[in-house]
């Protein structure tokens, strides 16, 4: 099996045919909340992503890849590592099943110990960390099961246009790396 597989999954490279899907997944308000996201994206700035896609990960210092069933190709949503750091050996993760009837099938807990495999064992990574709603219990849960760690609350962080809501820090850290 490749590094980027796991048993119903596999991670690749974003290509031009998912263009597309990256503009309904990039322009879904629904999820703006947690992606961070105010304003629509255009399919040209999206076109620009997807030639830009291809370049190194220590040049763009960050990589999407596109969570796809192994059994019949489909897309089902995307993980991002991102704000990379090759000094300090870190980044940040992100990740997005993109469809509510895909959510809750182990996709997203296979896509996230693939990039974990990957990201350690590839790309010498020594800590990835996440941030997450403290409302999102989905995503607390699948980060703890991957062995992230909470290891900070940021306090009426997130502003959900009804209020305020914290924001949770995690982190997982490989041991005995230098």
């Amino acid at each position: 099996m490749n590094i980027l597989e796991n048993l119903t999954i596999s991670l690749r490279a974003p290509e031009p045919g998912d263009l597309d899907l990256l503009y309904i997944w990039e322009n879904d308000t629904a999820i703006w909340r947690i992606s961070g996201t105010l304003a629509p994206f255009s399919r040209t700035v999206l076109k620009q992503y997807l030639d830009s896609a291809g370049k190194d990960i220590f040049q763009m210092k960050q990589l999407r890849l596109i969570i796809q069933l192994k059994s019949n190709h489909r897309p089902v949503g995307a993980i991002d590592l991102f704000d990379f750091d090759p000094r300090h050996h870190r980044a940040g993760v992100g990740i997005l099943v993109a469809e509510p009837s895909d959510r809750r099938q182990g996709y997203a807990r296979e896509a996230l110990e693939t990039l974990v495999d990957y990201c350690f064992g590839i790309l010498n990574l020594h800590q990835l960390y996440c941030n997450i709603a403290a409302g999102n219990s989905a995503s607390i849960a699948l980060f703890e099961a991957a062995g992230f760690e909470k290891i900070g609350r940021k306090k009426e962080w997130l502003f959900t246009g009804e209020g305020y809501e914290d924001e949770l820090l995690f982190q997982k850290l490989i041991r005995g790396k230098a």
